[in-house]
């Protein structure tokens, strides 16, 4: 990994080791974070070659994960097959985790969850560890 440039190190939301975990494994190739967010914090959304730092619950590196796809697309569009990509369980088990999620983050910005919100949906894979 020497020569590659890092954007960023982060933790996956609410469940940082077991989201680690699933990163580190292999299961889990796919986020959505809210679109609104990336506003607010007047950040850029995530590009495909970009490499980022997984921290875990303890904000200790432990994996790195190199951008493959980005796409912003409304939350209720988001297929099955990309939910399962995260690794974390069936489609309602996603839905529900990431409306209960980006319902709590929106009330800090006293703005309401809608289905139809934009979500920047990233594939990636796991270049560290191998």
């Amino acid at each position: 990994m020497v020569g590659n440039e890092y954007k960023d190190a982060f933790q996956f939301g609410a469940s940082a080791d077991w989201l680690a975990d699933l990163v580190i494994d292999g299961k889990k190739t796919a986020t959505t974070s809210g679109y609104v967010f990336y506003e607010l914090e007047k950040e850029a959304i995530p590009q495909a070659s970009e490499y980022y730092i997984v921290l875990n619950g303890h904000d200790k590196p432990v994996a790195v994960i190199e951008i493959q796809s980005v796409e912003v697309v409304p939350m209720n569009e988001v297929t099955e097959e990309f939910a399962l990509a995260e690794g974390e369980g069936d489609y309602q088990f996603w839905w529900d985790a990431h409306e209960k999620f980006f319902t709590e983050l929106l009330q800090e910005y006293h703005l309401e969850f809608s289905p139809s919100m934009l979500v920047v949906c990233e594939r990636f894979k796991k270049v560290y560890p191998k």
